[in-house]
């Protein structure tokens, strides 16, 4: 008996568009699939990361277009925390295509590239040649709307994988066995927590590959420490890092900063100039806050990634480099990405490898350990001046230095114990003292009436800290039960208050 043919896709802005009638848009790509007449699919399978109503809309003109019977087309809501996050693509199509009870030996499975983001259309073919074996399709543009199968030749398990382990396996045998060893690369890392835990052990693995990484994280939570520790246990520690603080280079600037100019290229151009990416030839770049590139920057870093070439302002010849990047920021690229305020393949690009570093408020059991080391430090720096006194804090003030929620992180700690220190006559620091260092900057608990709009603030900020509160306050009284915190919180699905966590920063407890 022949194979059932079954079409799986997601449903793209083009397929949206051409059914309402946007007459540049043709048929879109789902439609064009089904006119083409070479096949004609049991099934329709089609994902949709748009609200349902505009689905089931779809779904309806689709299969009067193409003369489908209703039971021959599915629909499935899918939500994604976002279309160009990977993971969340490629667990929700996973667990859709295993309930469909999927691979089948019945069952012709063709993946649709062409609908939905590039990083859906990644997945497609990863999952094509991998747990799904699948056909692939696209759409062309010669003649517009033509259908045209899709075959790699290549074999991801095979041709890659292989190969690679077997040209990195010592380099990655010694990284792992470091892994082991929490301390190995990160000897200057204070912590205990397990959400620390488990990103110095992905840094450490990812360290052995010679691949972009990207670490995010709030402001003063150590993304620097990771990214020289990632450095110094690379192949690439025998020189040293080059670092840059992308968000302290004027924007006129960023070009000639970062990959050097030639003389007479602009005023003031006297004589020809390395950029950063010279500078780090052989070793590894750290981009600090990258998001403020601009965007004409990020086109010029994407190249680099890709070729592994430069070329300077006011040159036409390209450069080769071999230069790792590790990049960081404490801002939300994916937002910046939908925004259109950063490139979404450089996104790709620069997330081969990434790491989410946890705020302190979410550090609880380091916070001690952190307070004995930086007092510690500054203890040793008064050590045999007259006038200073070595210090102790009381039980009352670590208390609330544990239950504050760190909005300056890591940095803002070592600030406020280092004031205190000074400020205080007597060897024991007291909780007035430190409240008295806080007063007037980050309220461990932000209320409404506390907002003077008059002096300024930073809206998404201070809603970001209310956010953080309420869900860390809903989740401590249902005891980690999603479920139930979302219900306190007035969430209707706890899927919603997941991808909340997420952008907060908040690890769920297992």
């Amino acid at each position: 008996m022949e194979n059932k043919k079954w079409l799986i896709s997601w449903i793209g802005g083009a397929d949206k568009d051409a059914s309402v009638g946007v007459v540049s848009k043709g048929t879109g790509p789902i439609a064009g699939a089904l006119l083409d007449g070479d096949v004609r699919y049991d099934r329709v399978c089609l994902l949709n990361n748009y609200d349902h109503e505009s689905g089931v809309n779809f779904c309806k003109w689709l299969e009067e277009k193409c003369r489908y019977p209703s039971d021959a087309v599915d629909l499935q809501k899918i939500d994604l925390i976002s279309p160009i996050d990977y993971d969340s693509i490629y667990k929700e199509v996973c667990s859709h295509l295993s309930s469909l009870g999927l691979p089948r030996d019945d069952v012709e499975l063709t993946f649709h590239l062409s609908p939905g983001t590039p990083a859906m259309a990644t997945i497609w073919i990863m999952l094509s040649r991998t747990r799904f074996p699948a056909g692939l399709i696209q759409t062309t543009n010669k003649p517009k709307g033509a259908v045209e199968s899709v075959n790699p030749t290549f074999d991801l398990a095979g041709d890659f994988f292989n190969e690679y382990i077997t040209r990195s396996s010592a380099r990655i045998n010694q990284i792992s066995a470091n892994a082991d060893k929490p301390e190995a690369g990160f000897e200057g890392v204070i912590f205990r927590s397990a959400g620390m835990k488990r990103q110095i052990k992905r840094a450490q693995l990812i360290a052995a590959y010679e691949v972009p990484v990207l670490i995010l994280g709030e402001t003063g939570t150590g993304k620097e420490k990771f990214a020289q520790a990632i450095h110094t246990l690379s192949s690439r520690a025998a020189k040293d890092l080059v670092s840059v603080n992308c968000g302290a280079i004027a924007t006129e600037l960023a070009n000639s900063e970062l990959f050097g100019y030639k003389k007479g290229s602009f005023t003031g151009a006297d004589k020809d100039k390395e950029g950063f990416f010279q500078a780090a030839n052989g070793s590894t770049l750290f981009l600090d806050e990258i998001g403020d590139l601009p965007l004409d920057t990020q086109v010029r870093l994407l190249r680099a990634l890709q070729s592994g070439e430069i070329t300077p302002v006011g040159s036409t010849k390209s450069i080769k480099v071999d230069v790792r990047v590790v990049a960081a920021t404490h801002k939300n690229l994916e937002n910046a990405v939908l925004e259109g305020r950063f490139r979404e393949d450089l996104y790709y690009r620069l997330a081969v490898g990434k790491l989410l570093l946890p705020p302190l408020r979410e550090r609880g059991e380091d916070i001690d350990l952190l307070v004995n080391h930086f007092l510690e430090m500054i203890n040793s720096v008064g050590r045999g001046r007259p006038e200073a006194i070595s210090k102790t804090i009381s039980p009352e003030a670590r208390k609330f230095l544990r239950e504050f929620t760190w909005p300056g992180n890591i940095r803002q700690l070592y600030n406020v114990l280092q004031s205190s220190a000074i400020w205080s006559r007597n060897s024991n620091i007291e909780l007035d003292e430190v409240r008295e260092e806080l007063t007037g900057l980050f309220p461990a608990q932000p209320k409404k009436n506390n907002l003077n709009i008059g002096t300024g603030i930073q809206l998404d900020s201070y809603l970001n800290e209310v956010k953080h509160e309420a869900v860390s306050q809903a989740l401590a009284l249902s005891g980690g039960h999603i479920q139930k915190a979302s219900k306190l919180l007035g969430i209707k699905h706890y899927q919603t208050l997941t991808r909340l966590m997420k952008t907060l920063g908040i690890q769920e407890k297992s």
